[in-house]
């Protein structure tokens, strides 16, 4: 459980950071990132830019926010929780009665004990957000509500990591960066976005790998924006790593087409893996995904959680601490994450070099000795090659004949240095 603990504890600096779509708190996490992945490269995008139908909004600083009463006691405080000041406030500075503040204040009035997460990035506006039994205990009299904050000509950063492999086929992981203190919603997917772009360094790589870390929404338009036309030409298989921290199950939203090589792989893998995986609809979908499968987009990107976002019910609110997410959550996804790579490094159409069955025992690759359990792996072997004609790819052939990707991957090698298979990258 080492690297669950150290991606646990990663998750542990990342959380208590004030981001939001722009600011110093989505840079102070990407300088983080980069400390641990060294090429990472951070980008920026200046307010006011036009990114297909969007624009890149100023760029929103906070100094402080507070509600007082009459006695100077501070009913909230964002310094106590960033959740406190609904994102992109407008600044304000006025005493109020308690009738009118209660109009600046947002709850979640099904989960009374909670501090709800509230944004309003494209109509200015100010609010605060508190817990239901908070707002109720308020008694009549006046209080002075206070939003330092300033919108202002910034940008909009980005991070990025491009690992090239042999192919120029690439594999994109994304996620995002743009919320403040929620672990499992937030802090989870760059954790494992980090981490697995430390694994894909050390390994010898057929594909290449696009690592993207965006503001949600905009920061995906504005990646697309500026690489569009190359990701067409490339991508092959993608994932939008999010809620990957907690350990309730595992889950995956399709692609809008449901059908792609990402599908595949995902259903392939979580099915041997998981089995009591749950799958969404492309029609439920939420996050980037959005962007990547637009039409005239038409990526194959899927996402990758483990309790999907607004499925459970600590999602955006307070309750998605630290306590949520757990190393053994963080490191079951990167394992599951580990495999679907695995499987895609390995995925070819696969094309047995002799006519009828091989000669097994000649090249050392049947048992001399008869007992017990010894043919469950000849079993896999030969179930391979009966199905390795050149039609049907390594993850197509382990899901006919039942045996994980990750269990044909040494018969594969096995096979091809005894020349008994050659590997093609498309169907004969």
């Amino acid at each position: 459980m080492q690297i669950g603990q150290e991606m646990y504890d990663f998750a542990g600096k990342l959380f208590p950071i004030g981001r939001s779509l722009t600011g110093e708190g989505v840079r102070e996490s990407l300088e983080l990132i980069r400390e641990q992945v060294p090429e990472l490269e951070i980008k920026s995008v200046p307010s006011g830019t036009r990114v297909f139908d969007w624009t890149v909004p100023k760029e929103w600083e906070i100094r402080e926010g507070y509600i007082e009463d009459s006695q100077g006691n501070r009913i909230v405080d964002y310094r106590q929780n960033n959740l406190h000041v609904m994102g992109y406030s407008t600044p304000v500075d006025r005493y109020v009665e308690l009738e009118e503040l209660l109009q600046y204040i947002k709850v979640e009035e099904g989960q009374p004990d909670v501090i709800p997460y509230v944004t309003s990035y494209y109509s200015p506006r100010h609010a605060f957000c508190m817990s239901r039994h908070k707002r109720d205990s308020l008694q009549p009299g006046t209080y002075h509500m206070v939003i330092d904050s300033r919108h202002f000509d910034g940008v909009l950063n980005y991070g990025e990591i491009l690992l090239p492999g042999a192919s120029g086929k690439e594999v994109l992981l994304s996620t995002y960066i743009c919320h403040p203190s929620m672990a499992n919603n937030e802090v989870s997917g760059p954790v494992l976005a980090t981490w697995l772009a430390k694994w894909l360094k050390t390994l010898d790589r057929k594909l290449s790998y696009r690592i993207v870390i965006v503001p949600e929404t905009i920061g995906s338009i504005a990646y697309l924006s500026r690489n569009l036309s190359e990701m067409k030409a490339k991508t092959v298989a993608g994932f939008v790593l999010t809620c990957v921290g907690d350990d309730r199950t595992y889950s995956y939203l399709e692609t809008r087409k449901g059908n792609t090589l990402t599908d595949r792989v995902m259903r392939n893998v979580l099915g041997f893996a998981y089995p009591e995986y749950k799958t969404y609809s492309y029609l439920e979908r939420g996050s980037d995904e959005r962007q990547y499968n637009a039409p005239g987009v038409d990526l194959p990107v899927c996402d990758f959680c483990r309790s999907k976002y607004a499925e459970y019910p600590e999602y955006h609110t307070s309750a998605d601490d630290m306590t949520l997410i757990s190393p053994q959550g963080l490191e079951g996804s990167y394992e599951m994450m580990q495999r679907v790579i695995k499987a895609l490094e390995y995925n070819r159409y696969y094309q047995v070099t002799c006519l009828c069955e091989p000669q097994l025992g000649k090249r050392g690759l049947y048992p001399t000795e008869s007992r017990k359990g010894i043919y469950e792996e000849v079993k896999k072997m030969t179930n391979l090659i009966a199905y390795a004609d050149g039609t049907e790819d390594l993850i197509g052939i382990s899901t006919r004949i039942g045996v994980p990707v990750e269990e044909l991957i040494p018969i594969v090698d096995r096979l091809c240095e005894a020349g008994l298979l050659e590997a093609r990258e498309k169907e004969a």
